[in-house]
């Protein structure tokens, strides 16, 4: 059984955020043996895809290595680059059965385009301890899955080194429970994107996400509606990677749009459970 290891929303390998796409599977296997190999794999995901009657259908499941994810950007965009890419599925549109509903992707110039759901933040107070977890007192705090908090420049974000023990207790109003914290400023005049941001999940069992698509879900209705723009340009600074998306508005839904690189191609030498 193969894996491939695929940097996603990345400008080239070793960019943008890693992840492991096993190749499609019959069925799933359980939910021990998926749990144990993405914690072998120690990256922020590892994919797993289930094969359907329809060559465009398939089912998507996402594990980091502490527990199942939710929703998740990258891993998503890194299985359909495997799909086409690695195994040459023709077809114009993938659409993945996922915890989150259907999610649709298809090729768009050198990259791909996500169909997500968004995730409109809602303006909270700022929860007891984030300011000294974070070493850096928030201008505005944000709730949706993530908790948002708002930075004053883009220095600030890119040198930030939080108390991550601390930050795992944090939730506020957030509905994707704590431990998940999103850091993000206005990006400084002249740089190519419009937002910079950074995401600490240690509550998924991630110290520092390179760059998480679902964190865009929210940002995107936030500062589109800020900025009042339909379109944006946002670079996560994961320090010594950093990752690129655009995003674009559309309505309950957020189109995110980034690159993917294959890096390594593997053989497991054990077989699902």
């Amino acid at each position: 059984m193969r894996q491939w290891t695929i940097d996603a929303f990345a400008s080239g390998p070793f960019k943008g955020n890693p992840a492991c796409v096993v190749e499609p599977l019959a069925a799933w296997p359980s939910d021990a043996w998926m749990q144990a190999l993405a914690a072998e794999n120690n990256q922020a995901e590892t994919a797993y895809l289930l094969k359907t009657d329809n060559p465009a259908r398939f089912g998507l499941r996402w594990f980091t290595p502490a527990l199942e994810a939710p929703l998740c950007g990258h891993a998503t965009l890194a299985a359909a680059h495997m799909l086409f890419t690695e195994l040459g599925v023709d077809v114009p549109l993938l659409t993945f059965d996922t915890l989150a509903g259907p999610l649709t992707v298809r090729r768009t110039g050198e990259g791909l385009e996500m169909d997500f759901p968004a995730d409109p933040p809602r303006r909270t107070q700022v929860p007891a301890g984030l300011a000294e977890a974070l070493g850096a007192e928030p201008v505005e705090v944000w709730a949706g899955a993530y908790l948002i908090a708002v930075l004053a420049d883009e220095a600030a974000v890119r040198g930030l080194k939080p108390d991550l023990a601390a930050l795992n207790k944090i939730d506020g109003e957030t509905t994707g429970g704590p431990g998940q914290t999103v850091v993000v400023a206005l990006a400084d005049p002249g740089q190519p994107y419009a937002v910079v941001s950074r995401f600490f999940a240690p509550g998924f069992g991630i110290p520092e996400d390179p760059t998480t698509g679902s964190a865009h879900c929210i940002l995107m209705p936030l500062y589109g509606d800020k900025l009042d723009a339909d379109v944006l340009k946002f670079h996560q600074a994961y320090p010594g990677r950093g990752g690129d998306l655009e995003c674009e508005n559309r309505g309950a839904r957020v189109l995110l749009r980034g690159r993917g690189f294959t890096v390594l191609e593997s053989r497991l030498r054990v077989e699902p459970a």
